[in-house]
């Protein structure tokens, strides 16, 4: 048995009017309940709420402004959970809705929540769907056409593989609409993907990925350890049932903290605090925690649990963290000692700036 997640992006899923394409969501569903019925446990991350509300709506093609979009994903997200429902439930499977933000991979708290409830889900036999909570979210909403949530869900519910699923059936070394390009069978490092073409946006006008989101997300996925398979919806069944389909990106690292991985490759930074060589080569030789006596500066406007950057003096970025100030607050505090600052203000002034776990070095 494998615990696999399976991302389906919008053009998979949706007409060349814009609306949701109920004969695709359905072939995709029979793929999946056929990889259940082997054994596997699955996790749906699938986009197309937006693309599912643009018909009800009377709109031609994906808004660009934020506010339409939410509007056609607050429509859509209901007939896109309810169409997977009904399918699901033809096989016998239930189905469970989870909307995420970033958030829910990388504080800690709510990915402890978040976490729980998958493993609940799992245990009692339901097959989660999940997509950005694209209501509400903000910047979130671009995250990536799903491609980044996808790979941060892999290693939350600790997954075995990861399968990516697009309008393309593979990763290719140039422009597949173009005679002469191949598809690429094996992706083993940075150095196979040295030579390769892969800037280039979306065909579709309904979706936001292209090509380098699913690239990012691989590389998020096997760094920790998840092996990846990237094809076309239409091969989803031959790509669950082990047949050779595709480009697989093979694991290239290990498992790590999710917020570290999101830190590294999904977030965007709020702010930065400038630091002295001795807090550089604290960070860098000792792995320590960033303490306000290494920090000659801040820029920037950011709030307790944003992601910052740690900047050396030859304005260098270093590393990036969760930060445990407000910016508004560090400059009182610059260049003193924990135990100084706990003395004069109290004790809720003897912690770092950004601990150790919550930091990783680029």
């Amino acid at each position: 048995m494998a615990r696999v997640v399976v991302k389906v992006g919008s053009s998979s899923l949706s007409s060349a009017g814009g609306g949701l394409d109920a004969e695709r969501v359905d072939a995709l569903v029979d793929a999946l309940a056929a990889a259940r019925g082997r054994g596997d446990e699955i996790v749906l991350v699938s986009s197309g709420a937006i693309a599912a509300g643009l018909a009800p709506l009377g709109l031609s093609r994906r808004p660009r402004d934020l506010a339409t979009q939410q509007a056609a994903a607050s429509v859509g997200q209901g007939a896109l959970i309810a169409r997977y429902a009904e399918r699901f439930s033809q096989h016998g499977l239930v189905v469970g809705q989870v909307l995420l933000t970033a958030d829910d991979v990388t504080r800690r708290s709510h990915y402890r929540n978040a976490f729980q409830t998958f493993a609940r889900l799992l245990d009692l036999g339901v097959v989660p769907v999940v997509n950005e909570n694209d209501t509400v979210a903000t910047s979130e909403i671009r995250f990536g056409d799903n491609d980044r949530l996808a790979a941060l869900v892999s290693h939350l519910v600790h997954a075995d593989r990861l399968v990516l699923l697009s309008d393309v059936d593979g990763l290719y070394d140039g422009d597949p609409s173009l005679e002469g390009t191949s598809l690429v069978p094996d992706v083993r490092g940075e150095a196979d993907l040295a030579a390769l073409d892969i800037v280039r946006p979306s065909a579709s006008a309904i979706g936001t990925g292209g090509m380098v989101t699913k690239v990012e997300a691989a590389r998020i996925a096997t760094g920790a350890g998840i092996p990846v398979l990237l094809t076309s919806a239409a091969n989803a069944a031959a790509a669950l049932s082990g047949e050779v389909v595709g480009t697989t990106f093979h694991a290239t690292g290990r498992r790590r903290p999710t917020r570290l991985l999101w830190l590294a490759h999904a977030s965007t930074a709020k702010g930065r605090v400038h630091l002295d060589a001795g807090a550089v080569r604290a960070l860098t030789l000792r792995k320590a925690s960033l303490l306000p006596a290494g920090i000659t500066g801040v820029g920037g406007t950011f709030s307790a649990g944003d992601p910052i950057d740690m900047v050396g003096p030859d304005d260098v970025v270093i590393a990036r963290g969760i930060v445990n100030y407000d910016s508004a607050e560090l400059p009182a505090l610059l260049g003193r000692s924990t135990h100084e600052l706990a003395a004069e203000l109290g004790a809720e002034y003897e912690r770092e700036v950004v601990h150790r776990d919550d930091l990783m070095l680029v």
